[in-house]
């Protein structure tokens, strides 16, 4: 079977995002590999018009004549070509509300939308993510805010630095005070967190070790059995924790009392406890002085009660007042500074595009050239006008009759 012809879609979602699902390096190999592949023109994508034209790629406006376009956030309705074959990052999956006109609009021109959220194997582990340039940008931005509320150094931001190569040198030229640092997160976005805490020189220490103070510049990675406990006094299982969380409660608060920032990278499904309470926040022995959290899921159905918004790459943080328990204007002494970007990887464009192709010509594309793929099956969520078969649950939230104005 015949690879389909492709497009690298222009970004048209706002606030604009500069990702692109494949570099002009990667596009020319596939191009040498006799793949039918152009891109079409945009004036914000990180890798300029002129890079890709440079080695030979066609740039083109009009792609009518493509079969699958390839994007990386949502596509405007007002741009969906109907009856087209669409990759991109939709976040309709979970219900989500402010996505449902769009979740109708694919149905509606049937379209057969692949979202790379979905790209799993046979285990269904996720193939192809963004997680650990979240992970590692999240982090920064942390030690970025600890910075800026102490003037104790000064850090650049990674949007305004080329790629991660030239902020490994700004690390190596930095003198970073004592600092304490939690982080939580077992997955993608737990090493891509912890690999820039090494970059910058921090010691990685036990949970063990953190507590009884050992060390200066240091951090420690939690999992599931060092932040939760049962209440009637069991080992922690993380298995038994994933499938039955609202029976746990947090074990957070020792490394709240000794830490000056926490990192927060876990996957939050709504069941387990959160890491601390609002009255918790507002104790003498609440130290943490920044949050920098990843996963940004929103206030009050979050793990961290004071992440009321999500902040942007242009206005990066807000303080909490644990006592109003309300937003505020960051780094004052009585608030806590909340860091919530949810787009972290368009800080480091270059780089977080670059390993996304790479994973997406290894494990996904070859998929496209097979008659049958149980990958791209699972990752359907519309085609000709019908949610795909593992989406049937969004049945009622697509109705028409419950979108506003369809």
């Amino acid at each position: 079977m015949p690879y389909p012809s492709i497009a690298v879609i222009r970004e048209g979602k706002t606030p604009p995002d500069s990702r692109t699902p494949l570099t002009p390096a990667q596009v020319k190999n596939l191009r040498d590999r006799g793949l039918d592949i152009v891109v079409q023109p945009s004036p914000g994508r990180i890798f300029v018009d002129e890079e890709y034209r440079a080695l030979g790629i066609p740039l083109q406006e009009d792609l009518s004549d493509r079969q699958l376009l390839l994007g990386i956030k949502e596509v405007p309705i007002s741009q969906l070509i109907p009856g087209k074959m669409y990759c991109f990052f939709a976040h309709v999956g979970k219900k989500q509300s402010y996505n449902q006109p769009l979740l109708r609009a694919l149905l509606d021109q049937q379209i057969h939308l692949l979202d790379y959220e979905y790209f799993t194997d046979a285990e269904r582990r996720r193939l192809i993510a963004f997680g650990y340039w979240a992970g590692m940008v999240g982090a920064h931005n942390a030690i970025w805010t600890y910075a800026q509320r102490t003037g104790t150094f000064t850090l650049p931001r990674l949007k305004d630095l080329f790629d991660y190569a030239a902020a490994k040198e700004v690390y190596a030229a930095t003198d970073f005070p004592p600092l304490r640092v939690v982080l939580t997160g077992s997955g993608r976005v737990g090493m891509g967190a912890g690999q820039v805490l090494l970059d910058m020189g921090f010691e990685k220490v036990t949970p063990q070790d953190y507590l009884a103070g050992k060390g200066k510049t240091v951090f420690t990675r939690l999992h599931v059995t060092d932040y939760a406990k049962h209440p009637n006094g069991q080992p922690v299982d993380k298995n038994h924790f994933y499938r039955h969380g609202e029976e746990y409660q947090s074990n957070f608060g020792p490394y709240a009392a000794v830490s000056d920032v926490f990192i927060n990278g876990i996957f939050w499904d709504g069941k387990a406890p959160a890491f601390f309470t609002p009255e918790e926040m507002r104790q003498d022995d609440f130290r943490i002085q920044v949050i920098g959290d990843i996963t940004c899921d929103i206030a009050p159905d979050s793990s961290v009660p004071s992440t009321l918004f999500a902040s942007t790459i242009a206005d990066p943080v807000f303080g909490y007042d644990p006592h109003t328990e309300r937003a505020t204007a960051p780094y004052g002494s009585d608030v806590i500074d909340v860091m919530s970007i949810d787009n972290l990887p368009s800080e480091l464009p270059r780089d977080a595009s670059s390993a996304f192709g790479e994973v997406f010509i290894e494990k996904i594309l070859p998929e496209f050239a097979r008659p049958d793929s149980d990958i791209l099956e699972r990752a359907t969520i519309t085609r000709g006008g019908q949610l795909g078969p593992e989406f049937g649950y969004l049945k009622d939230f697509a109705d028409r009759s419950l979108v506003k104005g369809a």
